[in-house]
């Protein structure tokens, strides 16, 4: 597809892997100019290369997204390289899981600076764009642990849910520009990071999800697609918990 037939242009983080890899898939199935942002590059090529076979059309960039200059640079390259920005999904993260008596203030900095602080610059940066345009689509991925919390993830759950009270706020600020916000609030995931779980804590995240199994990620891409789309248009500072019923 040829840059002049794409009608949306969205940014997402954390696109090598996992939940932001099918994310960017899905965004690209549906027709819009996706951007992969990671640090790595190798995945990201690959992962062009895959969606470009498909039909589809994308670019790279490799970014730190805790980096605040890196990020906010690589937004505004992309509004001026491309012509707009209209939806950005933050999904980037980091785990420094430990319990909280034994946790440094080095791991609780470094996950907010990733989960929750990269996500406030992300949104800022592209609001200007989406402001020009008078449309945008943020959808920031938080978790059903920002909703109930968990054991020795004190700093994963603050910044989680710290995502979701930014993007009620930010919901609220943007809401006659023709702006949305909203959350994607995930479950147990079948992700390569979950994939090197222990067996038992595997089976007690089944335990405690009541449709007993874990999510997939087109699941989270589907949430994630609707939240962008031009029908969600009169949607805005939802959490929509794609849990298997975990937080009910």
């Amino acid at each position: 597809m040829g840059m002049s037939e794409v009608k949306r242009v969205a940014f997402v983080t954390g696109a090598s892997r996992g939940i932001g890899r099918a994310v960017a898939e899905r965004l690209a199935r549906e027709g819009r100019h996706v951007v992969l942002v990671s640090r790595t590059a190798g995945p990201l090529n690959d992962l062009r290369a895959s969606i470009e076979a498909a039909g589809g059309s994308a670019s790279t960039v490799c970014c730190d997204v805790g980096d605040s200059a890196a990020l906010t640079d690589a937004i505004a390259e992309t509004a001026r390289t491309l012509g707009r920005l209209d939806i950005l999904v933050n999904n980037a993260g980091i785990t420094r899981d430990g319990l909280m008596l034994r946790m440094s203030d080095e791991d609780f900095d470094e996950v907010i600076r990733v989960n929750l602080r990269s996500a406030f610059i992300a949104c800022r940066a592209a609001a200007r764009p989406m402001m020009s345009n008078r449309w945008g689509r943020i959808v920031n991925i938080s978790s059903i642990s920002g909703r109930i919390g968990r054991a020795a993830q004190v700093n994963y759950c603050a910044a989680k849910s710290g995502l979701i009270g930014m993007t009620k706020a930010i919901a609220k600020e943007f809401a006659t520009k023709g702006i949305t916000a909203n959350v994607v609030a995930p479950g147990f995931i079948e992700t390569d990071m979950t994939a090197d779980l222990p067996e038992a804590i595997k089976e007690e995240a089944r335990n405690i999800t009541p449709m007993r199994r874990f999510g997939q990620v087109r699941e989270i891409a589907a949430a994630v697609a609707y939240f962008a789309s031009e029908d969600a248009g009169f949607v805005t500072g939802e959490v929509l918990a794609v849990a298997g019923g975990m937080g009910m």
